[in-house]
């Protein structure tokens, strides 16, 4: 019965997949165009949540806390605000996040590799995935442009890699349809 239900839908399998390969196309080819849709699509969702939310806050069986909701809601409808008109600020400061996120646990594993020395072997490579993490926080800041290209650029290889393998597994499940006997 589950093999005949999965069966019968392996053509949404295949839409993802379609999707996803025309996605990862897309931020290879266009970067920056990609990375500046990525923000506005995250602000319209933002957008939509604080709405949403703000909505909720009229609701007397809310589970959550009022004060939280209202907060959630302000703080979702500002930054869907601020994405929606100002994409390409949105993904530099994202982007700033990530490289000093890089910087600082870069950081915490060449320290981390000091302090395990006499415990294990191979701290080193520890240390080294460190001071690797800082060198491509330091080119992100230095180079928030480029850093954004080649953030996009490997997202989209990863997703086309992905609609590659959603697009193969919707066609297994329907030549498995094929092979099984009818209802």
């Amino acid at each position: 019965m589950l093999l005949q239900t999965i069966q019968r839908s392996w053509w949404v399998l295949a839409i993802y997949g379609v999707i996803s390969i025309l996605f990862g196309i897309g931020a290879v080819v266009w970067p920056l165009t990609t990375a500046l849709a990525l923000a506005w699509a995250f602000g319209v969702m933002a957008l939509a949540e604080g709405v949403t939310s703000a909505i909720a806050l009229f609701d007397k069986n809310s589970p959550i806390p009022k004060g939280w909701l209202a907060l959630y809601a302000l703080a979702s409808i500002a930054f869907g605000i601020v994405a929606v008109i100002f994409p390409g600020a949105v993904a530099g400061v994202l982007l700033l996040f990530l490289a000093a996120w890089l910087v600082v646990g870069g950081i915490y594993r060449i320290v981390f590799a000091v302090r395990v020395r006499k415990q294990i072997e191979g701290e080193w490579w520890i240390g080294l995935s460190g001071l690797l993490s800082i060198v491509l926080g330091v080119l992100f800041f230095a180079y928030p442009a480029a850093g954004l290209v080649s953030v996009t650029v490997w997202i989209g290889a990863f997703v086309l890699l992905y609609g590659v393998f959603q697009l193969m597994a919707a066609l297994r499940v329907r030549k498995l349809g094929a092979a099984l006997p009818p209802r």
